[in-house]
């Protein structure tokens, strides 16, 4: 009971991170992770279920987007919160925005930004998010999302390659790598994977410094980020720790 009370009385911000195959949800006090759940298809009674397992109503929320959003779902989240952000290229944010077509910029990719800025302010950062599709991108140390490419994942080369060629099979992401494959299955894998490697390798050596901050996150941040031969950092709260600023720093302006 004491540490229902207890919960009850703080502060508590939602955040929810809906990528191109799941949801992400984590709710916070202050700059700690309470509880994080996964959603294939995020729906208003989701939020209404987490949000009456901390007394039904936050202090603050925040909604980003890289598909159509779902109107029941924001609606839940707008109800029960005291303030309530969906985030868009208007959002203001703690960092400068200079790619030029800012209303086409990825949510994720925006708040991952974000969150490296948090972490890694006042350094060159690259911010690379190995999902659905994998992102480079620049922060500069004054904070400046200077701008990023964007190339294919891991699965979604090894699904391109079984589905235009007529005898290539489809292969997973686990199993052996050897740095040169020994049949097709691995030939395939370390084909997809080492190209991703060698993708980070060059964006990292093309920033105006020789030691410069790299942080991962997504679904293969840790099998890209075991395989690249530096020091890097692997969040895969990158994303929501990212809103979570947001939300903060909407709060103080």
């Amino acid at each position: 009971m004491l540490i229902r009370i207890f919960v009850d009385c703080m502060a508590l911000k939602l955040t929810i991170d809906q990528g191109n195959t799941a949801a992400k949800a984590a709710v916070w006090q202050d700059d700690s992770i309470i509880t994080e759940e996964v959603y294939r298809n995020l729906t208003a009674d989701d939020v209404a279920s987490l949000a009456e397992k901390f007394g039904g109503r936050f202090d603050a929320s925040i909604y980003s987007s890289v598909r159509d959003a779902s109107g029941e779902a924001i609606a839940e989240m707008r109800g029960r919160s005291k303030r309530f952000i969906e985030l868009t290229e208007t959002t203001p944010l703690p960092l400068r925005i200079e790619y030029r077509s800012a209303s086409t910029l990825g949510r994720d990719r925006i708040a991952a930004a974000v969150g490296a800025y948090g972490i890694a302010g006042g350094h060159w950062t690259l911010v690379v998010d190995c999902g659905t599709a994998i992102t480079y991108d620049v922060i500069t140390p004054d904070g400046a999302f200077a701008g990023g490419n964007i190339a294919p994942g891991i699965f979604m080369r090894l699904e391109a390659l079984n589905k235009f060629t007529a005898r290539l099979p489809l292969v997973e992401t686990n199993g052996d790598c050897p740095v040169w494959g020994y049949d097709t299955e691995t030939a395939l894998r370390s084909g997809a994977i080492s190209g991703v490697v060698a993708e980070l390798r060059y964006y990292r050596s093309l920033l105006p410094v020789s030691d410069p901050k790299v942080l991962l996150t997504g679904g293969s941040a840790d099998l890209v980020g075991s395989r690249a031969g530096f020091d890097l950092t692997v969040d895969h709260d990158l994303v929501l720790k990212g809103l979570n600023s947001i939300i903060n720093y909407n709060e103080n302006i």
